[in-house]
């Protein structure tokens, strides 16, 4: 079957955007209602959520160079005025908390930073982040109030002399977002806008969620959206919401209702007021900062979505025409201290875990990289390759789309082009209700000057494809009219390097020469060097370099370590051939770790209560009279170790010397640690304590967690697996 897109253009010329303000101008960024540009080039950032309050101190050099290697340009951090002051008048900025340091270290890494200073957050932070003396105080919070912005300015003032001058034009602070999930108070916003700089902070961009309607103040800050692929905030009886299903379709729609929307609910703001703002991009290019890197496990939903998942999302909106990738989170994390959580005691629908915040994230709590991570690390060099030209590059959608969000059928794709070069991005995949493979398929694409076909002879399109196809791409003096391999980067002397997508041929059409099916390797075609890459799974692209690695590498701009790999390689433009690289060995294999019941888990209720329709969490006496307990007899361990627990059940706490230090709503998947970041040491007593889920338990779970459950008699409580691991990241020779 032909699947015909005819290219549709810029309506108009490209018009400069409000932001950067005259003053604040630094780093050669400007902004059009098309792209953000650097110098006059187009660029398509790239943030990652990062919150340096939730993670020790010593591990941000790793996890922000472990960023840089993903494909990440920009950090992205709330400050969490919780997790700083928790008294009128006093602020720690020590540790953990020194956002001054943090910030140095981003710029160590070549990341740029986007400072979200509140002062509400949410974050699933207690009091949406603000101190309990701040929710207390007879203020009309998140306004005007003069006693409320006297609270605030205060704030401002002791974030600023933290900053100490780093979030100034020419800083690493790249951009500073106001407030979050702020919908119909736009005026708060210019006046959050004008304590902040009062208070020395300033930034050549300013933001703001866009998402829910938001009314935003005209340009004053850059609208930013977001988009998760299913989330806990639904109520546990609903099915998949299609607030999140909207996002795996091709569409030039940029709102989300649902993010926050029982939150904003119980917020007091004026749902009629903002439907008419519902997109509105003001004058800037669509933009997101908060695309689902992973989700939160609620008590009452533990919802739980794979790499695929994640990756589709975030490729649905390059399709759609994204001007700047942003995610949340990006790197997992753990609260700083005890009773730091959203629940439904202190005002909020939800309870969430006390101490996780690992998220799912691509980079989990541990450390440890999922799968999201190795996807999403492809679309990213692709961005950073390419985002000169897709900053010129409209998004035009075919002909034939779903015809609603139930439509598994019609395959799902779009381009981005300038009328002459281009990339079809083709993204079949939902979580939760599979797509169907499309067969024969072939693109007719119609541009101003030629109609392409592509493929030359038709191709199945299986579920799962994520492709960036490129057409009319100029490779020096030579033109590629089509290939059906994934664009990766363009590396020194030209060369194109292309991945194949699992199951269809890459053909390839260059120059005047007829369109030839190529396999993995170096290609001469058309006038132009093709490498063709049978994958990207273990594909790294670090500034110019490519590279072929079996682990993971971090990266600084400069040095390259490596963890956890066999296998090495670096490709070499000048001899076109793949370098071999010694890698340290791996470290011993992970060993099996010996938990021997202490005291066994005792019947549970099907349920702990409901805050209207959503279960609340177990009490914590609760949790101790009905919980087992195991001991964790952990061999003799160094260096960073991490502990990987394969459990069943509804909750469970981990404990060092008999204090807890992190926890987990059980959603099926893997619990991994790092012992040292919990506080353990060699010798350090450690218990599992494991609550059991009634088999009646109504709470929401994954489908292959639930099915677990349904197989039970009685209460589900187990402990398969723990496992010790050690790893070391060494540097790469050379």
């Amino acid at each position: 079957m032909i699947h015909t897109l005819r290219y549709r253009g810029w309506p108009a010329p490209a018009a400069a955007s409000a932001l950067p303000h005259p003053p604040e101008a630094a780093q050669g960024i400007s902004v059009t209602d098309r792209a953000v540009l650097r110098e006059g080039t187009p660029i398509v950032p790239v943030s990652g959520e990062i919150h340096f309050s939730r993670l020790p101190r010593e591990r941000w050099s790793e996890r922000l160079r472990q960023m840089r290697a993903s494909g990440m340009t920009l950090a992205s951090a709330y400050v969490l005025w919780l997790h700083h002051s928790p008294a009128h008048g006093v602020a720690h900025f020590d540790g953990a908390l020194d956002v001054g340091a943090f910030i140095d270290e981003c710029a160590a890494a070549g990341l740029g930073v986007v400072l979200r200073i509140g002062p509400w957050a949410h974050g699933e932070a207690r009091n949406g982040g603000f101190p309990d003396w701040v929710q207390q105080a007879d203020v009309v919070h998140r306004s005007d109030d003069p006693g409320y912005l006297e609270l605030v300015g205060e704030w401002f003032g002791q974030l600023a002399a933290a900053l100490d001058g780093r979030a100034e034009p020419g800083g690493p602070v790249l951009a500073i977002q106001l407030e979050n999930e702020l919908y119909d108070r736009p005026e708060h916003l210019v006046t959050l806008k004008r304590l902040a700089r009062e208070a020395g902070m300033s930034a050549p961009l300013w933001t703001a969620t866009a998402w829910g309607g938001a009314q935003l103040p005209l340009d004053e800050v850059m609208p930013l959206f977001g988009g998760y692929g299913d989330g806990f905030w639904a109520d546990p009886a609903d099915d998949w919401d299609p607030s999140f299903r909207a996002h795996y379709f091709p569409s030039h729609e940029w709102d989300d209702p649902g993010v926050g929307a029982d939150v904003r609910a119980t917020q007091g703001f004026d749902a009629a007021a903002t439907a008419s703002c519902a997109g509105s991009l003001g004058g800037f290019p669509p933009a997101t900062c908060e695309l689902g890197g992973g989700m939160a496990t609620a008590y009452h939903r533990r919802p739980v979505l794979d790499g695929r998942d994640i990756a589709a999302l975030a490729q649905v909106k390059i399709g759609n025409g994204s001007a700047w990738q942003g995610y949340y989170m990006y790197v997992g994390g753990r609260n700083p201290g005890p009773g730091m959580q959203e629940t439904q005691d202190t005002g909020y629908p939800n309870d969430m875990t006390e101490w996780s915040y690992d998220f799912h994230a691509p980079i989990g709590q541990s450390g440890d990289l999922h799968e999201s991570a190795t996807l999403l690390r492809a679309q990213h060099a692709f961005l950073a390759a390419f985002g000169d030209r897709l900053g010129g590059m409209t998004s035009s959608l075919p002909d034939e789309r779903p015809q609603d969000l139930d439509d598994t059928t019609t395959l799902r794709w779009a381009l981005r082009s300038d009328g002459a070069e281009g990339f079809c991005v083709i993204t079949h995949h939902q979580p939760h209700v599979a797509v169907e493979t499309v067969r024969d398929v072939q693109l007719r694409i119609e541009l101003p000057g030629e109609t392409l076909l592509v493929p030359s002879r038709p191709v199945d399109i299986p579920p799962g494809t994520l492709a960036r196809w490129p057409i009319g791409l100029r490779v020096g003096d030579a033109r590629l009219r089509w290939a059906t391999g994934s664009a990766l980067t363009l590396l020194p002397g030209g060369i194109l390097v292309l991945a194949a997508d699992a199951g269809i041929p890459v053909e390839v059409a260059a120059g005047d020469e007829p369109p030839v099916i190529v396999e993995p390797g170096v290609h001469e075609i058309g006038g132009m060097t093709l490498l063709v890459l049978d994958s990207a799974d273990d594909a790294w692209v670090l500034g110019e370099q490519l590279w072929r690695c079996d682990g993971e590498l971090l990266w600084d701009g400069g040095r390259i370590e490596v963890r956890d790999a066999t296998r090495l390689h670096r490709f070499d433009p000048a001899s076109r051939d793949w370098a071999d690289v010694p890698v340290a060995p791996v470290l011993a294999p992970s060993v099996a770790v010996t938990t021997r019941l202490v005291r066994p888990g005792s019947a549970v209720p099907a349920d702990y209560g409901f805050g209207g329709a959503r279960h609340r969490a177990p009490s914590a006496e609760a949790f101790d009279e009905h919980a087992a307990v195991f001991a964790v007899e952990v061999p003799g361990w160094t260096g960073d170790a991490v502990l990987d627990i394969d459990w069943a059940g509804d909750a469970a706490q981990l404990r060092i010397d008999g204090e807890t230090v992190d926890d987990r709503f059980w959603d099926g998947t893997r619990w991994s640690v790092a012992l040292r970041d919990l506080g353990a040491r060699p010798g350090s007593g450690i218990t599992l304590h494991v609550l059991g889920l009634s088999a009646e338990s109504t709470v929401w779970l994954p489908a292959r967690a639930r099915d677990r459950l349904d197989a039970t008699d009685g209460m589900l409580l187990a402990v398969d697996a723990v496992r010790l691991r050690q790893r070391a990241s060494t540097p790469v020779a050379g």
